[in-house]
């Protein structure tokens, strides 16, 4: 059997590596922090992320990220999108036979580059190696094996299927795409609309407002993500409305937290401080910002959400600036 490795054993690379122990393939994960890569590997447990969810015995945790690099075939990178340059460069001489991975949601500040494009430009990976893993799947939830649905998207149709096979179970369903630049995208965006969509709750808009920003929203990542190359019809499916809907609407949702903070008054950096776990949608909204504008694409629920994180906007003004603008058709923007 294949040997896979998890690089990032938060709660969702745990969840994905207990899921594969669990499917009888040796894995071993690999934890940045000495002390809690001992702690698991004492406690066969996450008691940091993943409470509850005894390790299989063939799953191993280590801190030591090149014997994890080297000891596997498949390696699935789950660390955090501004750090998977970082964490890549320091294994890229161990990667260049490797099968890749990703299930990071983000965009690369400043290169604006997706996550396969990072790995394929630190590492030199060929792009038919990698896939990425994307869709409405919170390990709160896969953890209990609750039925969830995912894409393994990459160029190779023949890799999709690989990691389509690979993670499959009867609660865990894997479809297939080569969209790869719909699916990252999708699975990347929608954070900057679930940002949106916290401040809504924050601010008691109810259900209506809610509705009206997921789908103009979708409408935004659309017309980014084809501007890019993307089939449009990707955004219909589980990367794109899928994860929208779970992330804008969920109570997991990291993001849609941060932007309910927001509404409430706290800072940006009073709500990161307080949160163990990384929102990726607050450096993503940075990326689809500077992407937007370089692609001349018109965005103007992430203008608005870039302005509150990072210019001063109130989430007061923000709402009543996007529901004054001119009047126009539906199929603008």
């Amino acid at each position: 059997m294949e040997k896979i490795s998890v690089i990032g054993m938060g709660s969702w690379g745990t969840t994905l590596a207990i899921l594969l122990a669990e499917k009888g393939y040796p894995v071993i994960g690999w934890e940045w922090i000495k002390e809690r890569a001992e702690d698991m590997h004492q406690k066969r447990e996450n008691l940091f992320f993943l409470q509850g969810c005894k390790f299989p015995n063939n799953l191993k945790v280590t801190n030591d990220l090149s014997y994890a690099s080297e000891q596997s075939d498949i390696i699935v990178f789950a660390v955090p999108s501004h750090v998977v340059r970082h964490i890549v460069g320091q294994v890229k001489n161990e990667l260049h036979e490797k099968n890749i991975v990703n299930v990071a949601k983000g965009i690369e500040n400043e290169t604006m580059l997706r996550m396969s494009e990072v790995i394929h430009d630190e590492a030199g990976t060929p792009l038919e190696k990698i896939a990425t893993l994307s869709g409405p799947t919170h390990s709160e939830e896969v953890s209990k094996k609750l039925p969830a649905t995912i894409v393994a998207a990459s160029i190779n149709e023949e890799y999709a299927k690989t990691i389509q096979h690979l993670f499959m179970t009867d609660y865990f369903r894997v479809y297939t795409s080569t969209d790869i630049i719909g699916v990252e995208l999708g699975g990347s965006l929608k954070n900057v609309i679930a940002i949106g969509a916290g401040i809504s709750d924050g601010m008691g808009m109810g259900d209506n407002a809610k509705a009206a920003l997921i789908t103009r929203g979708l409408r935004e990542v659309t017309r980014l993500g084809v501007a890019c190359g993307a089939n449009p019809h990707t955004f219909s499916g589980i990367s794109g409305i899928g994860d929208l809907i779970v992330t804008c609407d969920s109570l997991y949702s990291r993001n849609r937290y941060v932007g309910d903070q927001l509404a409430k008054g706290f800072s940006l950096d009073e709500i990161l401080s307080s949160m163990e776990m990384v929102a990726e949608g607050v450096n993503t909204t940075r990326s689809a910002y500077q992407l937007s504008h370089k692609m001349n694409v018109d965005m103007p629920i992430t203008d608005h959400i870039h302005q509150i994180l990072f210019e001063d906007l109130s989430p007061q003004d923000g709402v009543m600036t996007l529901m004054t603008r001119s009047p126009r058709s539906e199929d603008e923007f």
